[in-house]
């Protein structure tokens, strides 16, 4: 059993920041891609960022130059650190992680509420 643990969310005012942590745990072996997903209400989950285990990193454009994704190998933990934040940018936050078995296994967290107020 693999479980990912995603904290970091909360309440913030416009223009501020938060950085997410998830952590996995269990029977991991290693993870390649992570990534980090959110959903607001009444909208389909969106892709926000992701980064390779060799840290190669993407961005939706919505979250260029403001959000920085980052890894630990060793932790198995990925972050996402969010400045600037937007009231748009309210949503729940999911933690990704595919590992590295074949097939490859796929991996959500529960979710962190992040609500960003005007």
């Amino acid at each position: 059993q693999v479980q990912l643990v995603e904290s970091g969310g909360g309440l913030v005012q416009a223009g501020g920041s938060l950085r997410l942590s998830c952590a996995a745990s269990g029977s991991i072996f290693a993870f390649g891609a992570m990534a980090w997903y959110r959903q607001a209400p009444g909208k389909q989950r969106e892709l926000v960022a992701s980064i390779t285990r060799g840290g190669l990193t993407k961005y939706a454009d919505f979250v260029k130059g403001r959000f920085t994704i980052s890894r630990d190998n060793g932790k198995n933990t990925v972050y996402l650190q969010m400045n600037s934040l937007k009231p748009e940018d309210t949503a729940v936050y999911y933690c990704n992680a595919n590992m590295m078995t074949v097939p490859t296994r796929e991996y959500w967290g529960q979710g962190t509420q992040v609500t960003v107020s005007s």
